[in-house]
């Protein structure tokens, strides 16, 4: 649900990290903001707790500028993955316009990750939104520990679901995390331009929103 601001000109879009607990999403967020260009981020806030790596969320502002104007912002949140923090989840994905789905590929974590996957679906529904509806990607992260489940058979698990193909990353050193970015950022763009007409009102096309927005830089 992005929310336009006429008066400022301004388009606020929401992506949200969820899944189970230390599953890697404050990993995603932290290499990200690492990674992405320095001039198209903000400051990463993140907050811990001793049970849960992040307590309410990290965010992220991206920003990217229409042809006329228009100051496009996207701010990254993580949620928290114990579940004590059911009611923070809902918050914080309330008004979500993308989600990214990380899960653990570690094969004593599947059950972990299949419970978390059922609640955003149901989280997700108490705050009016639509799995099927929404721009979701599927990362299973972690491919660097022992004991995973193989990729293959992580693919044709899901092959028949509207989020395949996986991606696959090892968030920790950086692998994988911005292909998964650059593919929410992908579907982000088709579900916003349906709305609100980026290319043709606001001279944002699919390419330069993509590029754009997953712009790497040095690191500093």
């Amino acid at each position: 649900m992005a929310d336009f601001i006429p008066e400022d000109n301004r388009l606020n879009l929401k992506v949200v990290f969820y899944g189970p607990a230390l599953s890697g999403k404050t990993t995603n967020l932290m290499q990200l903001h690492t990674l992405l260009m320095p001039q198209r981020k903000g400051e990463l806030m993140v907050l811990e707790t001793r049970d849960d790596r992040t307590l309410f969320f990290d965010m992220l502002p991206i920003g990217l500028k229409g042809s006329d104007g228009l100051d496009l912002r996207l701010k990254l949140y993580t949620v928290p993955g114990q579940v004590q923090h059911d009611s923070t989840r809902k918050a914080v994905l309330s008004r979500a316009d993308g989600i990214v789905f990380v899960a653990d590929s570690q094969r004593n974590q599947q059950d972990n990750n299949a419970m978390a996957f059922g609640n955003l679906e149901e989280n997700l529904d108490k705050v009016g939104l639509d799995i099927d509806n929404l721009p979701l990607v599927i990362q299973f992260n972690k491919r660097d520990m022992a004991e995973v489940v193989p990729e293959e058979d992580l693919q044709q698990r899901w092959a028949q679901t509207p989020w395949s193909p996986l991606q696959m990353a090892s968030a920790l050193n950086g692998t994988g995390v911005v292909d998964t970015f650059r593919v929410l950022l992908d579907r982000l763009y088709t579900a916003t331009d349906q709305e609100f007409q980026l290319a043709d009102r606001h001279g944002i096309d699919r390419q330069t929103f993509v590029d754009r927005l997953s712009a790497e830089g040095d690191g500093s």
